[in-house]
């Protein structure tokens, strides 16, 4: 970089440049996609052009953050649209992080943080030091292809100026459209919007300078040694560490004691408590998957501080931990069929299968936390917790949260009262909760819809859903620009035009706000959304 200076600022400056011509005041779409691999092309060529080669276990990493920023164009709904940009931002500072040294798979926790920490004044820091080492290593040179260029630049401006305003008056007045649009152009540069072009200048500047101190430190930074031995020395003794896992253990065995005698052990020793099976249900299962998080922070946080001197110590401490996680699996287990009993009566929401998928993952990391422990790995618990993040966020894409609630919901109406032996105080379906439901949902309403065997009632309400859907859409008179394109409000669009004879039968009673439109059957439905947890 410092052999090219000035090729290095000009692309930062056109990253930066190219930032605000794809997000400003413009809704997201395939533009974070395109911003992503902008900069991830640029940041390679510019440390290839310095003899910088990418090692392989780097290379890894831009698989899950292509895939993962192509996701933000493909689905629409909120929450796994922004774990899948968190989570690309994440390893593309990883990415940066171990550009050279690949060393990711062996970091830490604590080397994940003090990366991050690097990282960050880097961007801070580092692309100063960087114009102050060009400027000492070559002044005469920057000083006279400056200074020169400046001043060619600016003669040039000040005598181009009146020659083009003579020749765009004479053009202006051979053709009244180039005129207008002259015009149009001149208006561009009003006054009255001089403060949102220094706004634009200044983020343009801010990414430009931020992308510039990254890819600098992965340049200088990404191939420093890592160190086997931890970062410091365990300082807890054995015997407090003990009483804490013990003391914990005792309270997790008193806790599972209850759950086997009143939820695994049936629907008639909750009843002797006064809670019917689906208000058991549907108390705690958060309650349960944070006391499960929080015993893996308590497992992780002890290992990583407590002195095992001796091998009895090591066995003592590990059997700890494996009693420990596996009643926490037993939690867990408990807190799934909660959650179950609860969505059987109630249906499916995001919360819900958030969680249902969260608690998936969340079991496999600790027994994988609990084996590098017996097996003394424990530095590649920071792996383990980054494969389980992104396990989760990739497993949010791949299941489309939104398609996924409906077609449950669906089928869980049709099964009716089959289940009501287990699920007491059981509601229809909601269709006004789809409203709240992204054009992710789109494809598995209007499957729902054209399913002739699915029940007249059941198809009204879904084909209420989609037209007030539809009608919300027809009222939006944006005109989103290419940027902002989503294949998921793409592939509604056309689902929409698909079904426009059918949902044509459904008509608007009143359009003042809630929306209410009648059903072929002649039933009301409101257009306001439900909304619950």
């Amino acid at each position: 970089m410092k052999a090219n200076p000035n090729r290095f600022w000009f692309l930062v400056v056109a990253l930066g440049w190219s930032f605000d011509f794809l997000f400003w005041k413009k809704p997201a779409g395939v533009n974070f996609f395109l911003f992503v691999s902008l900069c991830l092309v640029t940041g390679i060529y510019l440390l290839q052009a310095d003899g910088l080669r990418l090692t392989r276990r780097a290379g890894l990493i831009l698989l899950p953050i292509l895939f993962l920023s192509s996701m933000t164009f493909l689905r629409e709904e909120p929450i796994t649209v922004f774990l899948s940009v968190t989570m690309t931002f994440f390893l593309m500072g990883v990415f940066a992080i171990t550009y050279i040294g690949g060393q990711w798979i062996h970091f830490g926790l604590i080397d994940y943080l003090l990366g991050y920490l690097t990282l960050f004044l880097s961007m801070i820091a580092r692309p100063i030091g960087f114009a102050a080492e060009v400027k000492r290593d070559q002044p005469s040179l920057n000083e006279k292809r400056g200074m020169s260029s400046f001043w060619a630049v600016t003669r040039g401006v000040v005598i181009a100026l009146p020659v083009i305003a003579i020749f765009a008056a004479l053009l202006s007045s051979a053709d009244p459209i180039f005129a207008e649009r002259f015009k149009k152009f001149i208006e561009l540069f009003n006054l009255e919007n001089l403060p949102e072009y220094i706004i634009q200048l200044v983020l343009i500047l801010v990414v430009a300078y931020a992308l510039a101190g990254t890819f600098l430190h992965a340049a200088r930074k990404s191939n420093e040694p890592y160190e086997e031995k931890p970062r410091f020395a365990p300082f807890l003794g054995f015997t407090e560490s003990a009483i804490v896992l013990g003391g914990v253990t005792i309270l997790f065995v008193a806790f599972v004691a209850i759950q086997f005698q009143y939820f695994f052990g049936g629907q008639a020793n909750i009843h002797i408590e006064g809670y019917t099976y689906s208000e058991y249900a549907r108390k705690g299962f958060g309650e349960l998957v944070m006391v499960a998080f929080f015993s893996l922070l308590l497992l992780l946080g002890l290992g990583a501080i407590t002195r095992r001197e001796t091998e009895t110590q090591r066995r003592t401490f590990s059997t700890l931990g494996v009693v420990l996680v596996g009643l926490v699996i037993v939690m867990l287990v408990s807190a799934f069929q909660r959650l179950v009993l609860y969505e059987s009566a109630y249906g499916f929401s995001r919360l819900r299968t958030y969680t249902h998928v969260f608690m998936i993952w969340l079991a496999l990391l600790l027994v994988v936390v609990v084996i590098l422990e017996m097996t003394r790995r424990e530095r590649m618990a920071g792996l383990a917790m980054l494969l389980a993040s992104l396990g989760f966020v990739v497993s949010l894409n791949l299941l489309n949260v939104d398609a996924f609630i409906v077609r449950q919901n669906v089928q869980r109406e049709l099964r009716g009262s089959a289940d009501d032996s287990l699920t007491q105080g059981r509601v229809a379906l909601d269709a006004q909760y789809f409203l709240d439901l992204s054009d992710d949902a789109a494809p598995a309403l209007a499957d729902a819809f054209q399913n002739k065997s699915l029940p007249v009632e059941v198809r009204e309400k879904v084909g209420a859903a989609l037209f007030c859907k539809r009608y919300e859409r027809e009222q939006d008179k944006r005109k989103l620009p290419w940027q902002s394109f989503h294949f998921s409000r793409f592939a509604a669009d056309n689902i929409f035009l698909e079904i426009k004879k059918d949902l044509d039968a459904y008509k608007v009673v009143d359009s003042d706000y809630p929306v209410t439109i009648e059903t072929p059957s002649g039933e009301e439905f409101s257009c306001h959304p439900h909304y619950y947890d």
